[in-house]
């Protein structure tokens, strides 16, 4: 996913600064030092350490008032080690710092303070060897005496850089000690920010077993609380576990299925040659006890050790489907591996094939869930595609995880899962209240200042320019008067799982599940060229502006949040609510996804910022001076690349903006989702116009598909309202649909956004399931020709593996759109350049092939349907299914910005900042010059191998919607053709 610029917004307030009672802070920042308008007569003080690294520290102070109500307040204490601790910068609330002495100020809007309300300033601070606490703070002169230092741990064992061998068991001890006055309550066990687990009774343990080999360093860590709740700074110790020099077990699996009565296998083998004979166990370590494995132990020796044998797993006809067992299979010095096997209902066939690839997803040995319970992009972290790294997480994975929780409830009848799912996505992707804090003062007749998008990175930063004269939003009231809030109800796209940049939750470098972003300068930016950012910007990495100043130009810079939804993941999220609620009521059921359902209305009814030109202008805009929209006139009705909202950290300045966008991709588009959002009585949105609004975008949709679709039946690219991102005017003679203008790769240059054939087959997809749901004739008229076209270029070979279309080239265009008489495009062509076995786009081309032939009755469509997925199936591993990727493109890692080409990370010369780890931005970096971290990952020697001169790296990757597209593609062909 790719997303163009977005605006960095500054404070249109100006408030007056008295001489008198200025202080100023580091990066010189100015502020009033009110004075406070009454005395505290109690007050209680804690004051934490959330977070340390070398020479750095994260603090945070509660404060507490126990007396009078305060208009304004003043915080004072002093730091014990004078010549080091220093505060560098603070936020609710003014520091100023005079030698050991620091008083904290209350800012505009947080200086009332009623009786028994609480505070929290907090800050960064630089230390020198130590970091002691400060013990005696004053609120508005009077001494806090109920202020608490916190508490103090330390690990005790193991020592650091102690080595283990894997699979390691790694003994934790530590030793804790409260403040004046409390108690320890518990002692929480980490490694490298991971919770592992709690020890309530001193002496605190934690035993972490199965701990696998790693290069870099595993960090355990330790944290105390006090009975107060307050909590100690973080005790770090780094230990490294390396690869055992010995045999490990090996399965072809870790999943099978099987039916009463009925068996299935897996087979084991070692993974290096034993000394002597081994023998391997196979033992029952959890589940029903109708289900067992013969034979009990395997003989392993120094000649067979790599002949797999074979274990079948059994099942009594008493056995109840969807019931399982879990089989440890071990030896001494060999490690052990797990197998789980689960009774499906009688039938067989694909729907067994849908439950061993769930069971391998959701099975958390195999990585595919981070321990809050979010999708990764992918198992692998070594991934440079359109996330940059592949513990991180989009808003596509978690549509997702809702298909793949809906088909599970349906063969099932357990809907807890896709609700967890719901909930998860709301918890984690969909910014909360607290992280979208100001829309309040966004103005809908003014939704955003204007700043051009450029072709090149190096265009930029790009100037606002207040003069062009957006339209008006015409949507947002309508949302407001339905929904009660001024919030937004959408998925950002991106997430830093593992917090792996270090930019934490706003600043703080320690949260993990954080909202970033990466692309935001014109179509030309691959994924090699861009600058990783946090979405709460509040200048804690980056620059002395943060990282808003290499995107925007502008006279001065404002704290801010900015989100950006890939309206393609929530249409996903609205078509697999459409699903579960289909599949629920056929089961009676219904009442159990209810609440999920009216949330995917609710998202599709925000979804419709993405029919929004990105200032609201009016279709057919050659010049930012074209006409501002007003009404639904500057809507397009198509899914957009993205729609956009942010604002200011300080409520104080009052402002927020929207955007839509001006750019369309055929692959983004889901008649599916608009069918059910505009037919569909429980997903009918609250507001007064959403569900029309769905139905005029259902047909425009349609009509979109049908404009460009080719002479051989792919579809092209898409249309612009925004010719070069800045309202140029488009070559002549380019045709035109309802105004937009024909782009064959609309949204990103490098790759052409619309060479590849998954978007394809994500988007048509799409159409085939709203073919099947109801009927259309323009929609099955658009798939006779596309089916046609990709059946006669798809391959089954004499080994039942199959080739598919990859990637695509284009030449000539469409027609100008004529509604009343279209016309065929006997001038637009597409090529097949190359082809490929991609699993996940396989998947979503069978579930394609099996809707249409489902519902049009085509055999030849049915029959390649299953030679697809029986081929998908050859490629299955033990984390699922996966195909060798010879990474070529990996030799931009290394790349610095080169003019002559455009291409390479571009820094603006003179521009310099600092990534959380400490890595310099500065001009002449490449892309893993700002993200070091690469190379400690275990697949970076033979990345490096291939920087130096070597051959390509090859990687088998996980990717999630891959996993998911083949198991929904087996899940679905059961159901349309449960007789095969």
């Amino acid at each position: 996913m790719r997303f163009p610029s977005l605006r960095a917004r500054r404070s249109r307030l100006r408030r007056a600064v008295a001489a008198a009672g200025a202080v100023t802070l580091s990066g010189g920042l100015i502020a009033v030092a009110a004075q406070p308008a009454l005395a505290a007569t109690g007050c209680k003080v804690v004051y934490t350490v959330q977070s340390q690294w070398s020479g750095g520290f994260t603090g945070n102070i509660s404060i507490t008032n126990l007396g009078d109500p305060l208009t304004n307040w003043k915080l004072e204490y002093d730091f014990p080690d004078a010549a080091a601790q220093k505060v560098s910068q603070g936020w609710n609330g003014t520091f100023n710092q005079s030698g050991k002495h620091v008083t904290v100020t209350n800012m505009s809007w947080n200086g009332s303070l009623a009786t028994n309300a609480t505070v929290n300033p907090g800050f960064n601070g630089t230390f020198g060897s130590s970091n002691p606490v400060p013990t005696a703070f004053t609120l508005n002169g009077t001494a806090c005496n109920g202020s608490t230092a916190a508490p103090t741990v330390q690990i005790t064992s193991p020592a650091a850089n102690t080595r283990f061998t894997a699979p390691a068991t790694i003994p934790i001890a530590a030793s804790a000690t409260a403040g004046s006055g409390t108690t320890i309550s518990k002692v929480e066990f980490y490694h490298d920010g991971l919770l592992l687990g709690t020890d309530t009774t001193a002496p605190y343990t934690y035993d972490w077993t199965g701990v696998p080999a790693q290069t870099a360093a595993y960090h355990l860590q330790a944290i105390a609380y006090d009975a107060a709740g307050v909590k100690s700074s973080t005790a770090d110790v780094p230990v490294f576990v390396d690869a055992s020099t010995g045999p490990a077990v090996v399965t072809d699996t870790t999943a099978v299925t099987l039916q009463p009565g009925g068996s299935a296998t897996f087979k084991v083998s070692l993974s290096k040659q034993p000394s002597a004979n081994t023998s391997v166990s196979v033992t029952r370590s959890a589940g029903a006890t109708t289900i067992s494995a013969t034979p009990a132990t395997l003989a392993f020796t120094t000649a067979n050790w790599n002949t797999p044998q074979t274990v079948t797993v059994s099942a009594t006809a008493a056995a109840t489907a969807n019931s399982s067992a879990t089989f440890t299979v071990s030896g001494t010095g060999v490690g052990s591996a797990n197998v789980t096997a689960t009774v499906t209902a009688p039938g067989g066939g694909t729907d067994d094939r849908f439950t061993q690839m769930y069971n391998m997803i959701k099975n958390p040995s195999n990585g595919y869930f981070s321990p809050e319970g979010v999708p990764y992009h992918s198992i692998e972290t070594f991934m440079v595609e359109a996330p940059d790294q592949g513990h991180e997480t989009t808003s596509e994975a978690f549509s997702y995880w809702l298909w793949l929780e809906a088909e599970h409830g349906q063969a099932t009848g357990d809907w807890a899962p896709f609700n967890t799912a719901w909930q998860t996505m709301e918890k984690y992707i969909i910014p909360s209240h607290a992280d979208q804090p100001t829309n309040s003062f966004y103005g809908p007749s003014k939704p955003a200042t204007y700043a051009p998008e450029w072709p090149q990175p190096s265009q930029y930063p790009t100037q606002m320019d207040s003069g062009v004269t957006p339209g008006q939003d015409p949507i947002s009231a309508e949302l407001k008067s339905a929904y009660g809030t001024d919030d937004i109800y959408g998925m950002h796209w991106l997430l830093d799982v593992d917090n792996t940049y270090g930019f934490g939750h706003c600043g703080d470098k320690t949260s993990r599940v954080t909202y970033i972003n990466t692309y935001q300068r014109g179509p030309q930016e691959s994924v090699f060229e861009t600058v990783p950012q946090p979405s709460c910007d509040t200048f804690a990495a980056g620059g002395p502006n943060g990282f808003l100043d290499l995107f925007i130009k502008d006279s001065s810079y404002a704290k801010q949040w900015k989100y950006t939804n890939a309206p393609d993941a929530d249409a996903r999220a609205v078509q697999a609510a459409y699903w579960a609620y289909t599949w629920a009521n056929a089961q009676g059921k219904g009442s159990q996804v209810s609440s999920a359902v009216a949330n995917a209305a609710k998202m599709g009814d925000y979804l419709r910022y993405s029919f929004f030109d990105k200032y609201f202008k009016n279709p057919g805009c050659t010049t930012p001076s074209c006409p501002a929209g007003t009404g639904k006139s500057s809507s397009n009705y198509l899914l957009s690349w993205y729609y956009a909202w942010g604002g200011a950290m300080d409520s104080s300045a009052g402002w927020a903006w929207r955007i839509g966008s001006s750019h369309d991709h055929q692959g983004y588009q889901n008649p599916m989702a608009a069918w059910a959002l505009s037919n569909v009585a429980a997903l009918a949105p609250k507001s007064s116009t959403g569900k029309s609004d769905w139905q005029t975008s259902l047909n425009r949709q349609i009509e979109f598909y049908t404009w460009l679709q080719s002479a051989e039946g792919a579809i092209a690219g898409g249309a612009t309202n925004s010719w070069d991102g800045h309202y140029a005017t488009p070559p002549a003679g380019t045709p035109t649909f309802y105004g937009l203008a024909y782009d064959w790769q609309p949204v990103y240059h490098d790759p052409p956004s619309n060479q590849w054939f998954g978007f394809q087959a994500w988007s048509v997809e799409r159409v085939a399931e709203y073919y099947y749901a109801s009927g259309d004739a323009k929609a099955k008229a658009v798939l006779d020709k596309w089916v046609a076209w990709a059946m006669a270029n798809t391959t089954i070979g004499s080994n039942g593996d199959y080739q598919i279309p990859s990637t695509l080239t284009w030449s000539g265009q469409p027609n100008t759109w004529n509604p009343s008489s279209p016309a065929a495009n006997t001038g637009l062509h597409v090529s097949i350049k190359d082809y490929t076995n991609d699993v996940g786009v396989a998947g979503s081309y069978a579930k394609l092939l099996a809707y249409y032939a489902a519902k049009s009755g085509n055999t030849q469509a049915k029959t390649l349907a299953k030679q697809l997925l029986d081929g998908i199936w050859l490629h299955k591993d033990s984390k699922g299914v996966s195909v060798p990727e010879t990474k070529t493109d990996y030799n931009r890692l290394d790349d610095p910005y080169d003019a002559s080409t455009g291409q390479g990370l571009y820094i603006p010369p003179g521009w310099t900042g600092k990534m959380p780890n400490g890595d310099v931005i500065k001009a002449g970096d490449s892309f893993l010059d700002i993200r070091s971290f690469y190379k400690n990952d275990p697949d970076w020697p033979k990345v490096q191998a291939y920087l130096n001169g070597g051959s390509a790296p090859v990687f088998n990757y996980h990717r999630f919607w891959a996993q998911v597209d083949v198991a929904t593609g087996f899940a679905d062909f059961a159901r349309l053709f449960p007789n095969g």
